[in-house]
């Protein structure tokens, strides 16, 4: 500690003696209270069973225009991806985060699907990615930024599919924080972390509602059965 806080923390500490106000300094108050990770009022409506978790996640993405593929296993997660590409009349290419777990499902089981691994370019028209959670609460997925999942995927590209497996579904924000503190450790955070909750949008235009006004206009999420025990 240098002189100066050295002597301005002796100053406040003759304060606090003078006001009666012995005890823990603001900074040691602070630091307890983040440390101790206390959760604020967690809705009651996302403290459910994880089967229930799953129903009200989807229920409440599809609200803000999420759309869903179902899946029972691995297997099946590409063909999911080119059946939405081509109902929507969408190209047979993307550009896919270079994650591992992405890279364990079985694309080449569709030969006419062109994908790029790594970052996002302007010319890409979709981008996949898995995704860290799916919050119930309210629907929204979170993504976090690394070498493995860059962010550029997810905001650049038209058309965002977020490949996200129903264990992965939490009830709620403080969960999710929860589950990214036990994954990284105590004050390890990634740069990004993103919430995406349906396509970017804004009515802030003549009070016109019009998709894509920061982001992808479309997120379509392939969500994996989880595999019986």
């Amino acid at each position: 500690m240098s002189a100066v806080n050295a002597g301005r923390e002796q100053f406040l500490a003759r304060v606090r003696q003078a006001l009666g106000r012995e005890g823990p300094t603001p900074a040691q108050v602070v630091e307890e209270h983040i440390a101790a990770h206390a959760p604020n009022l967690v809705p009651e409506r996302a403290q459910l069973a994880p089967a229930a978790q799953v129903d009200l996640f989807e229920t409440m993405a599809a609200r803000v225009d999420t759309t869903f593929s179902h899946v029972a296993s691995d297997t099946e997660v590409p063909a999911a991806v080119a059946v939405y590409l081509t109902e929507n009349n969408l190209p047979q290419r993307a550009v896919m985060a270079p994650d591992s777990r992405l890279d364990a499902y079985p694309w080449n089981d569709q030969p006419l699907l062109e994908l790029r691994r790594g970052r996002a370019e302007d010319a890409d028209a979709v981008g996949i990615t898995g995704a860290f959670a799916g919050i119930a609460e309210t629907g929204t997925v979170m993504l976090l930024s690394g070498s493995e999942s860059p962010s550029t995927v997810n905001l650049m590209p038209d058309s965002h599919i977020v490949v996200l497996r129903q264990s992965e579904i939490v009830g709620t924000y403080e969960e999710a924080w929860s589950a990214l503190r036990r994954r990284l450790g105590e004050q390890v955070m990634p740069r990004t972390v993103l919430f995406v909750t349906g396509p970017s949008r804004t009515g802030d235009i003549n009070q016109t509602l019009y998709l894509g006004a920061h982001g992808p206009r479309r997120v379509h999420i392939v969500l994996v059965a989880d595999e019986p025990d």
